[in-house]
């Protein structure tokens, strides 16, 4: 009998120095989740009655429980590699088969998607417009690698300050080469349909009557509309045009664009001191812009940024979480699959609910703590000699018995 339990003794050191040695071998493994051998008592019920005593039959491995703490952020320069601060697995698939890493360590493999090592592609929800995405089902995240379309101009904002004692012209005919036939004039880059620039400048021509303006456009050089007025109230501030929009007139560039059809907006215009000053200038059309990265925000929506200073959202990273992690089944590669034990995956989003934030540009490394598995090496060693003496001791007695004349 006591050879059986020794020998299960040392089954159950070797066990645990092997979880261990696979802890020590992962402990720079890109989302590594160390494991812990766990022990019980071997007792042969119905051997023995219940009220006598006896002793065990020895020791079995009654589980090796993944241990699912939080790993270190390594911060890096690839915008690709995600880490998860807090609960919660990244999706992945292969060929339609789901399975759920915490390592995301991501790149563009040749058709845009986004991959991990392996060739699995990692999930999110699509875009659905006006900020909303499609929670419904996750799929395939893939890079748009086209370029980004322009958009023509439909409104340029003047922040603009006017004088409040400036003069009418010297010339009260205007005429753009001529500086004496009006007061000031500023300028702004508007875009047509197919993505070309061009200069809207807009001249101001201070009026006889007091608090009003008479604005005279031009588009590449070209005259649009005529002159309108633009009035300010007796304290500076904008009384017309109402709500500070000025239709401008149609534009055609001959280019085979859309005619140019904007909106000159005053609405921040006003006329305080002696000064004229430009406070700010802006306009809502863009050229043809090229990707230049990818940018994933702390709730997991994935960006691509485009030269033209547009950025496009590509849809947002999808993470799943279990009601009892530690059931898992382990895929290998750093990969879990669900199981019975686990329960199945619940999907959502990071920062909601039980799910964390995502970091782009880290990795989470390894939760292994060396230091503590080496300390757990030298217990299962002295575990294994123990019960290798054991095993001599018994042997030894055993030897004295059958040595009895």
């Amino acid at each position: 009998m006591p050879f059986a339990i020794a020998l299960s003794g040392l089954n159950a050191a070797s066990a645990d120095l092997g979880v261990t040695a696979n802890n020590v071998a992962n402990v720079n493994t890109t989302g590594f989740k160390s494991s812990r051998a766990q022990f019980a008592e071997v007792f042969a019920v119905g051997t023995q009655s219940v009220s006598s005593s006896a002793s065990g039959s020895g020791v079995r491995i009654s589980a090796i429980a993944q241990q699912f703490t939080q790993g270190n952020i390594d911060f890096t320069d690839n915008a690709l590699d995600l880490a998860i601060g807090g609960e919660g697995f990244f999706v992945i698939s292969d060929n339609g088969a789901r399975s759920y890493t915490r390592a995301g360590a991501f790149g563009v493999d040749n058709q845009g998607f986004v991959v991990n090592a392996l060739g699995a592609r990692l999930q999110a929800y699509p875009y659905a417009g006006n900020g909303l995405f499609n929670t419904g089902t996750p799929q395939d995240l893939q890079l748009e690698i086209g370029a980004n379309p322009p958009a023509a101009t439909t409104r340029a904002a003047f922040g603009i300050n006017l004088p409040a004692n400036a003069p009418a012209p010297a010339n009260p005919v205007f005429d753009p080469t001529d500086p004496s036939s009006f007061n000031h004039t500023t300028s702004v880059t508007v875009y047509d349909s197919l993505g070309a620039a061009h200069t809207a400048t807009v001249y101001f021509i201070k009026d006889a009557v007091p608090n009003t303006w008479n604005t005279q456009v031009e588009i590449d050089g070209t005259p649009v509309g005529g002159a309108t007025p633009v009035v300010f109230n007796p304290d500076g501030t904008l009384n017309t045009p109402a709500g500070g929009l000025m239709p401008l007139g149609a534009y055609d560039p001959g280019t085979g664009a859309t005619p140019i059809t904007m909106d000159l907006d005053f609405a921040t215009a006003t006329q305080f001191g002696n000064n004229f000053g430009v406070n700010s200038l802006s306009q809502d059309g863009f050229t043809t812009g090229r990707l230049t990265g990818v940018s994933v925000d702390a709730e997991g929506v994935v960006f691509a940024r485009f030269t033209n200073g547009q950025s496009t959202s590509l849809g947002k990273l999808a993470l799943a979480n279990f009601v009892n992690p530690q059931g898992l089944q382990q895929l290998g590669d750093t990969t879990w699959g669900e199981s019975f034990q686990s329960g199945d995956a619940l999907l959502g989003e990071a920062g909601t609910a039980s799910f964390g934030n995502i970091q782009s540009g880290a990795l989470e490394s390894s939760n292994v703590d060396l230091t503590a598995q080496l300390v757990q090496m030298i217990t299962a060693q002295r575990n294994f000699q123990a019960n290798a003496q054991m095993i001599s001791t018994a042997d030894t007695i055993t030897q004295t018995v059958i040595n009895i004349r």
